[in-house]
This record gives structure tokens, sequence and C-alpha cells, in this order.
């Protein structure tokens, strides 16, 4: 009778274990009272820069999830969205509540005090270098500058696998496309490398006569039709053509400076429980996921890219939002070593 009792109870304890997992994941989720808070709002006022119609999927969603919460979408780029916000506080107006932008806006938007600490709960499923650790910003989503390649103008094998070797003097002549806002590129290279190793690096780089053009979407098609050789841009805005079978394929040249995206919420949001609730479905599964079917890429642990290697497999750098101290300076070193005014 007691070895039954002993197989009872050690029946129960196995049991227990196994649900401890289940009960642990049920009380994962919105704080009641974030969710009271953000219905007897009922609002929020999202400004972003990521495409306009990926950013109207992600309000549909979330206001499916949360049909409780109307939302204002406004889009448009970094520099023009920083410059609204700047004059709606200069005429002592706080409209937004979350604003997804570029890396560069964190630090005037932080010397203002125009942002809000949050510490997500979401962020246990973040990288630490992928977070703020005062909570002023997240990675949203992220993008790395690599190299890539028309496969029809050049084979695998003589693709340049090093930054060094990608200053081949057989590389010179306009084979090279290069963004005429790599900015991040830079700054990013200067905190591994240094200043002047860097600027010594670029010297050489801009005396191969690249082409120099704004913008990755059209510059990758341009190279998948034979306009350039190589090209340096966003892995995942060469992974989108290369995932349709154009002729096209990437590299990282390591370490490859991975640009933020980040996340923030306003320091006078009007709808302060609602912005916090949109802040952790965007950083949530759930929403990383749904920025994996944009082709972005998640930032999660337990959210892979798609594919897996644009954001795993090799080594890389963040260009971290709070670095760009003299961002000033830096488009001004860049602009000059290129030529570009």
């Amino acid at each position: 009778m007691s070895l039954c009792k002993s197989c009872h109870a050690v029946c129960m304890l196995i049991l227990g274990i196994a649900l401890l997992p289940v009960i642990s994941w049920s009380q994962i989720g919105p704080d009641p009272k974030l969710i009271e808070g953000a219905k007897k709002e009922g609002q929020l006022v999202y400004y972003t820069t990521m495409t306009l119609d990926q950013s109207k999927q992600t309000v549909d969603r979330f206001e499916k999830k949360y049909p409780f919460i109307k939302v204002t979408l406004f889009r448009t780029g970094g520099g023009p969205l920083l410059n609204k916000i700047f004059t709606e506080s200069r005429g002592g107006r706080h409209d937004w509540d979350v604003v997804v932008g570029r890396g560069e806006m964190v630090l005037p938007l932080m010397e203002r005090k125009l942002v809000a600490s949050y510490r997500s709960p979401e962020y246990k499923m973040i990288d630490d270098q992928l977070v703020d650790k005062e909570g002023y910003w997240t990675a949203y989503y992220v993008n790395s500058y690599v190299l890539g390649w028309n496969t029809k103008l050049v084979k695998r094998e003589d693709v340049p696998k090093t930054y060094d070797a990608l200053l081949n003097p057989k590389w010179k002549g306009g084979l090279i496309s290069l963004d005429t806002e790599a900015y991040g590129m830079f700054e990013g290279l200067k905190g591994v490398w240094g200043r002047e190793k860097t600027l010594a690096y670029f010297k050489k780089l801009a005396s191969l006569e690249p082409v120099l053009k704004r913008g990755n979407t059209e510059r990758v098609q341009l190279a998948v039709a034979g306009e350039y050789s190589l090209i340096i841009a966003y892995n995942q805005t060469i992974q989108r053509m290369t995932s349709r079978g154009a002729p096209i394929d990437w590299i990282a040249l390591e370490p490859a400076v991975t640009q933020v995206n980040p996340a923030m919420i306003g320091a006078k949001a009007p709808h302060p429980n609602a912005a916090r609730l949109f802040y952790d479905y965007i950083l949530s599964k759930e929403g990383q996921e749904q920025l994996r079917g944009f082709q972005r890429i998640p930032v999660r642990k337990d959210v892979e890219p798609d594919p897996s290697r644009l954001f795993r497999g090799f080594k890389y750098v963040i260009e971290n939002p709070e670095d760009y101290k003299d961002f000033d300076a830096t488009v001004k070193q860049y602009l000059e070593i290129f030529k570009l005014r």
C-alpha cells in the first residue's frame, strides 16, 4: 500500500513539473491594469519611418487584438519625422505616443527629454546590446550592411570576402554601388577600427570611384540589371531579390555593421497605457513574427529571420543609436570623402 502511495506521489510530482511551463506561459500577458488604462484612453498615435503598407498591417493586427484602441498612423522619412516632432514640441504639442525611427533620431529626442523610460517585459527575449539600459529605446528590427554581387557578372570565388579584399584595384571604375548616406556603416566601423583607420579605409574605397546613389531598393534593382558588379546595401533588401531567383547574392564582410531601428515612447504621450501596450505588442513574439513576414529582421531570440542567415552565422557590430554624439561631423566627413558636397 505504501508503495502505491509512493508511486502516486511521484506521478503527481511529475505531472506538476510537466504543468509548470504551461502555468508559467499562461501568466505571460499584458498587465490587467495596463489593459484597463488603455481601454479608458481608447486611442494611440503612432509615428514611424517603416513603409506605410507594413505599418498599416501592424496597426490593423494590433487593433484586431485590442479592438478598444483606435490607432492614428503617421509615416514619413527620418529627417522629416524628427522635424515634425520638434516643431510640435516647440508649439507645446505632444501628439505622439510611440515612434519607430532611425538610430540617429534617438539622441536628439533624448537630449530634449522627449522620450520616456519604459522597461518592457518583452526585453528578456532580446539581446542586451539591442536594448537601452535605461529603457529609453529598444530595437524593433535591424538591418546589416553587406556586400552583394551580380551572379552573372562575378563568380562566387571572385567575390571579395573581407573589407581589405574589396579594395582590390580590379573593382575600380564604377563597379561598386554605394549609398550616398551610408553614414551608419561609417560610424559603426569607427567604433571597431577607430577614427583614423576608418577614415583611411573609406578614402581608399572612394579612390575606386564607386557609383554613389541614394537608397537601397533602387540600387539593388540596378545591380540585378547588371549596372554594378558589387553593391554595399542592406542584406534584407538584397535577400528579397535573391529569394525571387534574381541574379544577385550577398556576403557579410565581418564585422558587418548592423543598424538598429529603435522604438520609443513619448515622454508626454497623451495615451501612456496604450503606448506601453503597443510597444509590448511590437516586441512580442506575435509582433516580431509579423515583422518577419514583412521580410524584415526581427530582434527576438525566439523568432528566426527568414532566411536565418539574415542575422545568424556572421560577426556583427551594433551601430548603437547613442553613439551618434556628433552625427553632423560624421555626415560631413562622409560627404567630404566621397566629394558629395
